[in-house]
């Protein structure tokens, strides 16, 4: 009889080399979805170009080109854009982000590893819906957070500052509220379909006093009403095939 530690190491190689095998078919044979957000091609580039509004309701923008860091971290067929919003009463901003990623999904991380960069800590987690209008009006489920973090003062004391960071990821016809939840959105497709969704991840964020974080919710929830009819495709009915 065999030893079955042989026995067992060999099933082992085998799993690892036949798991290795058919991701290398996968890559070789899968095919680039589509976004499901509204994109442009950018002549010379594998990324695309996003638009995200100037003007909503009464918030006006600036944009927020990407950085340095940022155009060294992600993979070059990541799309990217960012602009931050001014409402008329001098709140604080919003800032609205979108990260679209390309044939490498490493393009989207995880929203703690955001926030813990910004030295954020989250305090409560929900997921809420929003209705947005436009053409075709929907609910969009979306993950709210409430975050916060200190900060030194000049005279040595620690001051706390809130925010509130709303997030979700959207592909063609599919979207969800969840990082796990996305990546078991990603393989299904690529086992079944063979195709490599497009994701896109899609933040907002807002500071704010302790306190405040209800207002600061209800001025962002009404900036992503009006602005998601804007660069984001409405779901697809129940039952819709993709074309």
């Amino acid at each position: 009889m065999k030893n079955p530690k042989w026995l067992v190491l060999f099933i082992v190689l085998v799993l690892i080399g036949g798991t290795a095998g058919a991701l290398t078919w996968l890559k070789g044979h899968q095919k680039l979805g589509r976004p499901g957000i509204k994109t442009q091609p950018i002549p010379g580039s594998a990324a695309m170009k996003i638009h995200l509004p100037e003007r909503v309701l009464d918030f006006t923008s600036t944009n927020v080109p990407e950085s340095e860091l940022e155009l060294g971290y992600f993979p070059k067929d990541t799309s990217f854009a960012e602009r931050y919003y001014f409402s008329s009463d001098n709140s604080p901003g919003i800032a609205a982000t979108i990260v679209l990623m390309g044939a490498d999904r490493t393009s989207i991380h995880r929203p703690e590893y955001c926030l813990a960069g910004q030295g954020f800590n989250c305090d409560t987690k929900q997921v809420v819906d929003i209705p947005v209008g436009g053409l075709h009006p929907y609910s969009l489920p979306v993950s709210k957070w409430t975050v916060s973090r200190l900060v030194q003062q000049p005279d040595g004391s620690n001051a706390k500052i809130s925010g509130v960071y709303v997030f979700w990821f959207v592909a063609d016809g599919e979207q969800t509220t969840g990082n796990v939840q996305f990546q078991c959105y990603l393989l299904r497709d690529l086992l079944l379909k063979g195709i490599l969704q497009r994701w896109a991840y899609i933040s907002y964020f807002s500071p704010c006093l302790p306190g405040q974080e209800a207002a600061a919710f209800e001025r962002m929830k009404n900036l992503i009403a009006a602005s998601v009819p804007e660069f984001q495709l409405p779901p697809r009915p129940a039952g819709a095939v993709a074309p």
